[in-house]
């Protein structure tokens, strides 16, 4: 049992009873995928779920959730060197961080990234939000997981405050699985207890960028994430740099909607001159161009047998359906903080019943929201494609416990949750 003291405490009667909880259902065989019933377990339908199995679907109709406390602050954290893409510059993660305890002594974290436009919110925007929240689930009644999320999905409601959503249902849900003593990725479906995700290089001189490409070779990446889409000539001298020293990499080019679809078009048509074929093309146009996106992804594929990604483009359900509709891409990009947690679990669904691959990213993020994300896409084990790489982009790491890095690869234990916290005294109030 954890001491008193511990991030993770609960009371010993509570605990039993938890445990009791979970013992009762790990009995009953778990289904190779719940994602059907899912989709009635979401902010938008607060409609019962089909299921019965043990699981997270099961888990947010049957537990109660008795808020004790609930608590924001800002997460700033120094980067390695700026984070550059086709449409902004990071030079300091200015996240925010949520704590959750609630009444049996069990505390859930979860995290708000920021990303200029990319994210709708900024900190102060998602600080006074995550505090509305949060002064919410320290006033209510106790209630189903169900009936919280689906509350908390109508305060901070919308791509608009998806980030902050994001945050909160995390720290909720780890609260929860803490509580009945299962690690996330057991909750989520149990697939695996490991992913390995590729590494960003963000948009760079060619030297740096070789350098950087050399690095991460010997660090045992295989899988490179390319940031273009300012500068086409720049873009492919980079690409020769890299290809020089790391020859065997895959490549994944995200443009950040940078280009124009016939920019889009010529990079596709140079590469094939080099000989480099990338295994993934994300976002090659502004979201909005959904006929550049569909004219992009048909070229790619016909011409080159290229994958195309939706990530700006994919920020709600109608958004998925719609690509999947139209052939619009290939791959939607999960990111937890675009749509929140529960949205992300019902796109996933869609988007799989669509016969669409999935991706999972992040914008940057340190090992709490990372973390939660790893532990979904191991538990579900449907991703296609992983980019859960920003931690390692950071010049400090915040997070105690949590997940192990071994490169590449990330190993998850059965620790309770997520596993990861925050010296919380230590975070500005």
């Amino acid at each position: 049992m954890l001491s008193l003291g511990s991030p993770h405490f609960c009371s010993q009667l509570q605990f039993q009873k938890a445990r009791q909880f979970t013992n009762d259902y790990v009995s009953q065989p778990q289904p190779t995928s719940n994602l059907r019933a899912r989709k009635t377990i979401t902010v938008a339908a607060a409609t019962p779920a089909t299921a019965s199995s043990f699981g997270f679907t099961n888990l947010v109709e049957t537990f109660t959730v008795d808020v004790q406390k609930a608590e924001s602050r800002p997460l700033n954290v120094p980067l390695t060197a700026p984070f550059t893409i086709a449409t902004s510059r990071l030079d300091q993660v200015e996240n925010v961080a949520i704590r959750i305890e609630l009444s049996n002594g069990c505390v859930g974290w979860g995290e708000a990234p920021i990303l200029p436009f990319v994210t709708a919110e900024d900190q102060p925007t998602a600080l006074a939000k995550a505090g509305d929240a949060c002064d919410f689930l320290r006033t209510s009644s106790p209630m189903t997981l169900s009936s919280i999320l689906h509350n908390i999905g109508a305060l901070v409601p919308g791509h608009q405050f998806a980030s902050v959503r994001a945050g909160i249902e995390m720290a909720l849900i780890d609260a929860v699985a803490t509580s009945i003593d299962i690690p996330l990725w057991r909750l989520f479906g149990g697939i695996s207890d490991t992913i390995t995700t590729d590494i960003t290089i963000p948009i760079t001189a060619p030297a740096e960028a070789a350098e950087l490409a050399t690095k991460y070779r010997g660090q045992g990446f295989k899988t490179l994430k390319l940031k273009v889409g300012m500068d086409l000539t720049s873009d492919l001298e980079v690409l020769r740099a890299i290809r020089a020293v790391h020859p065997d990499c895959f490549f994944i080019l995200d443009a950040n909607e940078g280009y124009s679809s016939d920019e889009a078009v010529e990079v596709l048509e140079k590469l094939h001159e080099m000989g480099v074929v990338p295994i993934l093309f994300e976002q090659p146009v502004h979201r909005d161009d959904w006929e550049g996106l569909g004219h992009v992804t048909r070229i790619a594929k016909q011409r080159y047998g290229v994958s195309v990604a939706a990530d700006e483009s994919c920020r709600s359900l109608t958004d998925v359906k719609r690509i999947a509709n139209e052939s619009l891409a290939d791959v939607v990009n999960i990111k937890l903080a675009k749509v929140g947690v529960m949205a992300a679990l019902e796109i996933i669904d869609e988007a799989r019943a669509s016969g669409l691959d999935l991706m999972i990213g992040g914008m940057v993020e340190t090992r709490l929201a990372m973390g939660f994300a790893g532990h979904l896409a191991a538990g579900l084990g449907c991703f296609k494609f992983i980019d859960l790489d920003t931690p390692l982009l950071l010049a400090e790491d915040p997070v105690l416990e949590g997940y192990e890095a071994f490169g590449a690869v990330y190993k998850f234990s059965n620790a309770r949750g997520h596993g990861g916290f925050l010296h919380w005294g230590n975070l500005e109030g």
